[in-house]
């Protein structure tokens, strides 16, 4: 809201004309200034003069077998990112991204394979979600696409107020949810300053395991992610939810389950089981759902609250770890050539 206020007092308009744009931006998800009626038409006029408005639109849209919906954008900066709608009953989930690329360089990802090129602003995840939330109607949203959150987290906090403020969405931070590889300083920063659902990419809880899939295990050690966790109050709205990719052979064993169970005993929290996609010139294999199933069980049996996230949209490689622009960042090079 401050920043439309500037925008307003640069203009020469009242101060309550920043509440009016805000309405007008995010609850009613105007395409062009023209549309903001209560504006006076000079105002208007003078506003098209500098600024544009609207959520934009992707330039492809491309829709799984299973309903699974990819985006493609293009950034203020002319980079390219994907977006995925997942529509599952009444729940309706958009899953954001918020770099290009990625530095964690995490093995069984395809984001982390096209390497970081830039983070987006605000107006480039918000773009996602507002184009979103006026075609497709969202019910949930996670910031689990392209990149590390926490490693753009000015930005990311900026999109997260704008989206659980009363000027801006108005939504509740519980339908919000934030991942992250544990990048320690901007993990507490997020816990105290934010309400949102937390989930944590663990995949190992074994230290020279985890650092052989995740090279951020040795900034960010996943056992001293937890111990931070423990001084934060997980039980009652807020949900902590550790993501867990099983690989066959791998980190599905008994010995696994049972470092599991060690290393976040006591915490408020679940665990989910993702299946690995396959992803070329990586030498893993996920397990079966036979061996999910049973690792799920182990787990839950011992008191972990454990399940299996469903897969969708692996077949326009939108399912997780999938995710790249690579090829269009090539393309567009091409083209400028």
């Amino acid at each position: 809201m401050s920043e439309l206020q500037d925008v307003a007092a640069e203009m020469g308009m009242p101060r309550f004309a920043a509440k009016q744009m805000a309405q007008w931006m995010y609850r009613k998800h105007v395409e062009n200034i023209d549309e903001m009626t209560n504006l006076s038409k000079a105002a208007r006029e003078q506003l098209a003069t500098r600024y544009e408005v609207g959520a934009g639109r992707p330039l492809e849209v491309l829709t799984s077998v299973d309903g699974t919906e990819k985006y493609l954008f293009q950034t203020d900066g002319g980079q390219f990112v994907e977006t995925v709608y997942i529509p599952d009953g009444e729940r309706h989930t958009l899953c954001v991204s918020t770099q290009v690329g990625c530095k964690m360089n995490c093995l069984f990802c395809q984001t982390g394979k096209q390497g970081f090129h830039g983070n987006l602003t605000a107006t480039d995840m918000l773009r996602q979600i507002g184009w979103a939330m006026r075609e497709r109607g969202l019910t949930n949203i996670v910031l689990m696409g392209q990149g590390e959150p926490f490693d753009n987290l000015d930005e990311v906090m900026r999109t997260l107020h704008v989206l659980t403020s009363e000027e801006g969405y108005g939504w509740s931070p519980r339908r919000i949810t934030v991942s992250t590889v544990g990048l320690r300083k901007n993990l507490q920063r997020f816990l105290d300053e934010s309400e949102c659902h937390l989930a944590i990419s663990l995949h190992s809880p074994i230290h020279e395991q985890r650092l052989q899939l995740m090279p951020a295990e040795r900034q960010f050690a996943i056992a001293d992610v937890v111990e931070l966790l423990r001084h934060y109050d997980f039980a009652h709205q807020r949900r902590l939810s550790f993501e867990y990719i099983v690989f066959r052979g791998v980190n599905d064993t008994p010995s696994h389950a049972n470092a599991l169970l060690r290393l976040l005993r006591g915490l408020d929290c679940r665990v989910n089981l993702i299946r690995f996609h396959r992803i070329p010139e990586v030498d893993l294999e996920g397990a079966n759902d036979v061996e999910m199933t049973a690792f799920r069980d182990y787990l839950t049996s011992h008191g972990l609250f454990t399940t299996i996230r469903a897969s969708r949209g692996e077949d326009i490689m939108a399912a997780c770890g999938l995710l790249s622009t690579k090829r269009m960042e090539r393309d567009a090079e091409q083209a400028q050539q």
